[in-house]
């Protein structure tokens, strides 16, 4: 343990009112003799320059702040030079209990005993600086492509721009218009993507490939190693950060058969289309007489979700535009727009009122729809369930099918990243590169790499053009933070990387496997797992993984954990209340425990709440040292797990959930009874459920009977 311990207890903010701050100085100087102890009304306040006189004088080099959640005043309570602890006894102690609760004073001791038990542990890191390369490479020439490669230019850094295609543009240089972005939000407008082009051109900042394509993507943020391939010719490129804009492509023409495309001459994409307008007067490929009546269909019936599940309201007002853009062309024209659902959210409500109001455009909700021919070459729409009733047939020169919007192929494969998981980038169950979409959504899988545009989710022109100016703008902090080498999202800053044992690894390589983001490889020669610091999020998921306990950081291990566990003074004797040790996520879990304390419900004092960074981090080898050390029960709890939700880091409760048959094994053969160990899932948002799950939790633990171990241990 550290000879420069400094303690110090804060009874501001109600604290004080319910707790006996002198016990728990009392606590650091007898218990671990620390140096300095002291309490205080605010240290987040004036006091706060005790601190800071503390530590640069050299009398204390670990700092334990006894106060308000981690979560909050990070800043004021950043002291360089020194280590620091946070031991929250506001929100999960003093707030969540009545005063006098005798329990809650017995609560703080024992996180203050913890935090200080942690902060013996905790080692300054040594970050990472090798990495350093100021160069940004966007893969993909459409909107958001040269959205993100101008702003990355603008902000001061070069930009190699890589194109699959022979010229810029992507699909925008194959429209004629875009729905309106400006008021009155009633005609389409021009897209400006050879304005666009043409600036990034002429930018000096921007070296521009065409007809080129990414073949080999090695390294970490920082300094990506990039192979360019162009005429055959490889180019070498070394970059800090990647935006992906690889953008989207229609579906397969099989998909669109229940609606003639491939089978009927008169029935085309919404996309060609827009080629057809381009050159002049839209005719019928068929003949090329003049299509006076057209029909605009979308792929959105209940049939069509599992074959074309990416349109939504891109379609939607897709479909508004080019009616609107076929009667300008032609007054006489008469256009049918033939939808399930009609998205037009905000202002674009008014586009839709303005398409309402064309007496040549007929809109028509039906739940299905099929397309035939008739003897004559028109096309016969077949409309099933409107809401004038039955079944209605209309007949007409052209159909247009909305086409949706996948995402195009090198979400998948188009970076060929040299990544012991794989080449490929990771995707969601729809194609799309795979993002946590509630919190971070830029964030890939593969640190440094950012989506943007329909490559992430279906969008439309002016939400490609933000993304791919906030992708830009998450690329160069990314280069920021690496040559500092701090994490990105979500810990980010965080200066500490795994360390790995290696002469104790026994090469199962669960930790290359199990990494939410490919941050470890295998070395070649040694055949044990490396870290590429710079991918690394900071999750801890590989220390959980390990089965022999050999990666750690340098403030955050399984010894540590162990001897926060090992610290608490749990109560011995006949009548002796249970104790239950709730591991808790730091991002939805340690949050919602918080909240409930701040809303003031009344938590139960018997629980002792350690934060871990993910319950993917929790390795099995702590939760033994819990049972073994005598708590009556651990509780797991972390984020939500599903479709409709997402860890932080990706699959965090989802791995932990994988590993409980194991760990109950372990308790099942200390004869305790696995459940002893509890997993639960809340979301950040659910601090209402709080009290709840902890009373299930301790009225289950009062069921199993109190811990054989902690009365043998006495």
């Amino acid at each position: 343990m550290t000879n420069k311990l400094g303690v110090y207890v804060c009874s501001g903010c109600g604290i004080g009112e319910r707790l006996l701050a002198g016990s728990l100085t009392k606590i650091a100087k007898c218990e671990f003799a620390a140096p300095v102890a002291q309490s205080a009304r605010a240290f987040c306040l004036e006091e706060a320059e005790w601190i800071r006189n503390d530590v640069g004088k050299g009398v204390v080099d670990s700092v334990v702040i006894a106060a308000c959640s981690p979560r909050v005043n990070t800043d004021v309570f950043a002291f360089p030079g020194a280590t620091v602890e946070r031991v929250n006894i506001r929100e999960q102690v003093a707030w969540s209990h009545p005063a006098g609760d005798p329990e809650a004073q017995a609560m703080a001791e024992d996180h203050l005993r913890m935090g200080i038990a942690r902060a013996a542990k905790r080692k300054a890191p040594a970050p990472y600086t090798e990495a350093n390369e100021r160069r940004v490479l966007v893969v993909g020439g459409g909107i958001a492509g040269l959205n993100a490669a101008l702003h990355a230019a603008a902000a001061g850094f070069e930009v190699v721009l890589v194109e699959r295609e022979a010229r810029l543009g992507g699909a925008v240089a194959r429209l004629k218009s875009q729905y309106p972005t400006r008021p009155p939000y009633q005609a389409p407008e021009k897209t400006k993507i050879d304005r666009l082009i043409e600036q990034v051109e002429a930018s000096t900042r921007i070296l521009v490939y065409t007809g080129a394509q990414v073949a080999r993507v090695a390294g970490q943020p920082g300094r990506f190693n990039v192979t360019v391939t162009r005429n055959g010719k490889p180019a070498e490129l070394v970059v800090g950060a990647i935006v992906l804009a690889t953008g989207w492509k229609p579906p397969d023409k099989a998909r669109l058969d229940a609606y003639g495309y491939g089978r009927i001459a008169n029935v085309v994409t919404s996309l060609e289309l827009e080629e057809m307008a381009a050159k002049g007067p839209v005719r019928r490929p068929s003949d090329g007489r003049p299509a006076k009546t057209v029909a605009l269909i979308s792929v959105d019936s209940a049939a069509d979700e599992k074959q074309i599940p990416h349109a939504g309201n891109v379609e939607s007002l897709v479909a508004l535009k080019q009616a609107i853009d076929l009667r300008a062309d032609d007054p006489e024209r008469q256009v049918y727009v033939a939808y399930r659902y009609m998205h037009t959210p905000g202002q674009n409500e008014y586009f839709y009122k303005a398409a309402q109001q064309d007496p040549g455009i007929f809109l028509a909700r039906t739940a299905e729809r099929a397309v035939s021919e008739d003897k004559n070459g028109r096309v016969l729409v077949e409309l099933d369930s409107t809401p004038l009733g039955g079944r209605q047939q209309i007949a007409v020169d052209l159909v247009v099918v909305g086409t949706g919007m996948e995402p195009a192929s090198p979400a998948v494969e188009g970076l060929h990243l040299d990544y012991l998981q794989g080449e490929g980038m990771p995707v969601n169950r729809f194609g799309c590169a795979d993002s946590n979409f509630i919190c971070f959504p830029y964030e890939t899988r593969r640190t440094g790499i950012y989506a943007a545009g329909c490559v992430r989710k279906a969008m439309d022109i002016a939400e490609s053009t933000r993304d791919g100016t906030a992708a830009a703008l998450k690329a160069i902090q990314c280069i920021e933070l690496s040559s500092a080498g701090a994490a990105v999202h979500p810990r980010v800053g965080d200066l500490a990387y795994p360390e790995i044992l290696t002469r104790h690894c026994t090469q199962c390589w669960r930790c290359t496997e199990e990494c939410p983001f490919g941050a470890i490889e295998v070395n070649a020669a040694t055949r044990t797992p490396e870290v590429n610091p710079n991918r690394c999020r900071r999750c801890g998921t590989c220390l959980g993984a390990c089965p022999v306990q050999v990666i750690s950081f340098p403030d955050y291990s399984v010894n540590m954990l162990s001897a926060m566990v090992h610290a608490a003074a749990l109560p011995m004797g006949d009548g002796a209340g249970p104790r239950v040790l709730v591991l808790a996520c730091e991002n939805d879990a340690y949050p919602a425990i918080d909240m409930a304390g701040i809303n003031r419900a009344n938590l139960p004092g018997s629980v002792r709440i350690v934060p871990v960074r993910c319950l993917g981090s929790v390795n099995r080898a702590v939760v033994a040292e819990a049972v073994i050390a005598g708590y009556d029960a651990v509780a797991l709890m972390g984020c939500r797990s599903g479709e409709d939700y997402q860890c932080h880091f990706i699959h965090g409760s989802e791995v932990l959930n994988t590993r409980m048959d194991n760990i109950r094994e372990v308790i099942d053969r200390m004869a305790l009874g696995p459940e002893r160990v509890q997993y639960l899932e809340v979301a950040i948002s659910e601090a209402a459920k709080i009290p709840g799950m902890l009373n299930d939790v301790l009225e289950k633990a009062r069921a199993f009977g109190a811990s054989p171990l902690r009365f043998a241990a006495e």
